[in-house]
């Protein structure tokens, strides 16, 4: 056989392979087809699929979870470099330094140290020790500073091994470290994995011997709580929480709320203080994204007393705002990666998003001459917009709307979806609360918890925050909040998000979404759904959403000082005004989900995104029908179109009049404009033309068995390899018995193969 007949596959076994093996690579250190992506999550209506995740044909590893490079085949029929471009694009994806392309004739190098590319012959395959010394030598690390780049990760049984921009951030984060930067800066959207990141920075810098003593601070109890119990367990044994004001030098890892440690009292001085400045080597401040000079203030206040420690900061939104900027502190971050690039490589949700658009925020309030309120209060004469309902001014009947529709939606996507509703304040809170429950009196009769206010003056609220986030505890499943619930709680099930308060910050929308933006597939959450009264989401189509900040206005460069805290001053009550309101409601609504490009909305119908889309791959009828006819298996096609975001079943759930149509019949009908034919109709018109009388016995009873199967369930279920298992099939014997009656498996699979045609032979 000649080389030039060989697959892919053929090529890497008999030439590729052993070239890598022979210049002295392990077993342990070779990963094949390696996934590193798990693939977009696709959904149209109720229907989720996933799209391919991103392969590499070979990675190569200097020691476990540290890739040094990768390869991609071709087979012999592409030139040498075929599959270069591809290597290098998967290489600076997982920030590799070397990247190679072969056909089996030898292979070509890309270099992303020097830039250069180079013709290797099979046997010239680079040793693990080679590549690992071209790349020191061009990182220039020696001495201390390569033996703290060189500590392993933690690992044991209960591990997962880092997600690609994981190990790309702890690596980054050591070797700055190592080279002697002092401060650096991690940006990871919400729901990648913070936390296990910080914990392997921490582990390999401890292991060094240099950090001995870390303080990891949070602004949130449950951040703290959540961290120890989880990511941080193996530190148990050299692990405190820092309780009140005392700090106890006996541990190694200490776990603080920054607000503990700075002293809001005048004349009491600060906790942090009580040990000496160099008592730290390692801070690393989670969520350093706060906006409010009070809380920068605080733990900058630490980090400035302990400023021999490296200090880490880590963060979803990196903030560039006068006065509150973590990038003049920190630096420019050393790593970024975006909820776009999660959601893009399948470990983040994607959404859906309902703008509920009503009456009285388009038009506003404008109260007659001496018009009281509910409460006999006189109403301040102006216009009352949107931003001022539920601060300056609340509707009953715009609350009940708003109720109303909150649950009109649990209804359509599963009433026990966890759920957190945002609201002004906790005024809003609690009556939002109180009215879902009278909508939903049959779920609160079956658990008081069903719906549940968790704010931060509610204390029977704020002890059921653990159940709302555990993933296998359904009780409580609505939770109304305002402020709480808006940052670092980790809620991986959290399918709804209602927005009924003005988001006036973009650091405070992009924590909102977080809360809803984790998949936990395996509990049936695949995407999440955003309820938006106050347009809200409009901030999606900011290029900042997903994109570096912008520097503040008159940014000199200078180093920041700290804000002064503002002087108390005692302020009138605050009133809030309420009136009943009328002729409000839902006047419009607009239903819209994440694009391809995974930065714009898109509003169209399922029908006429799928005819778009199928025809960006099948220009033509004539040419989908080859395609078709010539796949090997069907399914091939209807992965491929799952790429392009294309779902089938979605489209039959909008068309009730194709739900029995042929897989292939719903794209000529919605791609082409042919009239569909049904599974039952393609399964009558093969009995018709006598098909079956070549075959006698049991063979044709098969056969026929086959053929009612493809007419009820489809022909993804005709090329299931277990369909011999399934009944009526599993009366008559074992598949190995079956196919001795076609004259064994090849003639087996050609009498399939020639049915499929027989199904289609008419379109």
């Amino acid at each position: 056989m000649s080389k030039k007949d060989l697959t892919e596959e053929d090529i890497k076994l008999r030439f590729i392979t052993p070239a890598i093996i022979n210049a002295g690579w392990k077993n342990e250190h070779i990963r094949m087809e390696y996934y590193f992506t798990d693939g977009r999550v696709i959904f149209q209506g109720n229907i989720h699929a996933r799209q391919t995740g991103k392969k590499a044909d070979y990675l190569l590893f200097h020691a476990a979870n540290k890739p040094l490079a990768i390869v991609e085949a071709k087979d012999n029929n592409k030139p040498l470099g075929g599959g270069m471009q591809q290597a290098m694009e998967y290489a600076q994806i997982l920030d590799i330094p070397f990247a190679y392309s072969s056909n089996g004739d030898g292979f070509l190098e890309h270099d992303f140290l020097t830039g250069k590319e180079t013709e290797l012959s099979l046997q010239q395959f680079p040793a693990p020790d080679t590549l690992y010394q071209r790349l020191i030598k061009a990182k220039q690390l020696s001495g201390e500073a390569l033996k703290i780049v060189e500590q392993p990760y933690y690992s044991d049984p209960y591990t997962y091994e880092p997600r690609y921009y994981q190990r790309i951030a702890v690596e980054r984060t050591i070797e700055a470290i190592a080279k002697g930067k002092n401060r650096v800066l991690i940006v990871m959207a919400t729901g990648t994995g913070k936390t296990i990141t910080a914990f392997q920075i921490i582990h390999r810098l401890k292991a060094t011997g240099k950090k001995k003593k870390v303080l990891y601070l949070a602004d949130r109890n449950i951040l703290i709580d959540q961290t120890m119990a989880q990511d941080f367990k193996p530190f148990k044994k050299v692990m405190t929480k820092v309780q009140g004001a005392s700090i106890d030098s006996a541990y190694e890892v200490y776990m603080a709320l920054y607000h503990q440690l700075v002293s809001n009292e005048e004349g009491i001085d600060d906790p942090f203080k009580q040990v000496q400045p160099t008592f730290f080597d390692l801070i690393i401040v989670d969520e350093c994204h706060r906006g409010s000079a009070k809380d920068d203030s605080a733990w900058r206040k630490v980090l400035e007393y302990f400023n021999t420690a490296t200090q880490i900061g880590m963060t979803a939104t990196p903030k560039a705002e006068t006065g509150a900027n973590n990038l003049d502190y920190f630096g420019e971050p050393i790593f970024t990666y975006s909820l776009l690039q999660g959601i893009q490589d399948g470990f983040l949700a994607p959404y859906r998003v309902t703008n509920s658009y009503i009456s009285i925020d388009l038009q506003g309030f404008k109260p007659d001459d001496d018009e009281k309120d509910l409460l006999g209060r006189d109403i301040a004469q102006r216009l009352y917009e949107r931003k001022d309902i539920g601060r300056d001014i609340a509707f009953t009947k715009r609350r009940e709307i708003v109720a109303k529709r909150i649950t009109k939606m649990l209804k359509q996507i599963g009433r026990m979806t966890k759920t957190i509703v945002f609201c002004t304040d906790i005024e809003e809170a609690e009556t939002m609360r109180s009215l879902l429950v009278n909508l939903n009196t049959d779920l609160c009769k079956k658990d008081a918890r069903y719906i549940m206010r968790i704010t931060g003056d509610d204390n029977v609220g704020k002890k059921q925050l653990d159940n709302f986030i555990d993933i296998d505890q359904p009780y409580p499943t609505v939770v109304t909040t305002s402020e709480l619930l808006a940052t670092g709680v980790d809620c991986k099930t959290c399918g709804l998000i209602v927005i009924d308060k003005e988001i006036g910050s973009m650091t405070e929308f992009k924590q909102i979404i977080g809360r809803g933006t984790r998949l936990r597939t395996d509990k049936g959450k695949w995407h999440l759904e955003i309820l938006d009264f106050r347009n809200a989401t409009a901030k999606f189509k900011d290029p900042k959403f997903d994109g570096d900040p912008e520097p503040p206005q008159g940014k000199s460069g200078k180093p920041y000082t700290i804000p002064e805290e503002p002087s108390s001053v005692v302020s009138e009550p605050h009133v809030k005004y309420l009136v009943e309101g009328e002729k409000i409601a839902i006047t419009t609504e607009i239903v819209s989900i994440l694009g391809e490009d995974g930065k714009t909305m898109r509003t169209e119908s399922i029908t006429d995104f799928t005819r778009k889309q199928i025809r960006k791959r099948y220009a033509t009828l004539n040419d989908f029908v080859k395609n078709w006819t010539e796949a090997e298996r069907k399914k091939v096609i209807v992965d491929e179109l799952k790429n392009y975001s294309v779902l089938v079943d979605a489209v039959r759930e909008k068309n009730p009049a194709l739900a029995h149509a042929d897989i292939f019949d719903v794209i000529c009908h919605v791609a082409f404009d042919q009239p569909p034919v049904t599974r039952h109709e393609r399964a009558n018109n093969v009995k018709k033309r006598n098909y079956f009388a070549k075959y006698e016995g049991i063979a044709r009873e098969v056969l026929e068995a086959l053929l009612d199967k493809y007419a009820d369930y489809g022909i993804l279920n005709l090329e299931d390899s277990d369909i011999l298992d399934t009944a009526p099939f599993n009366k008559i014997g074992k598949p190995q018995k079956i196919v001795k009656f076609f004259g064994g498996l090849d003639k087996f699979e050609q009498a399939l193969k020639e049915l499929e045609n027989e199904i289609y032979k008419v379109a």
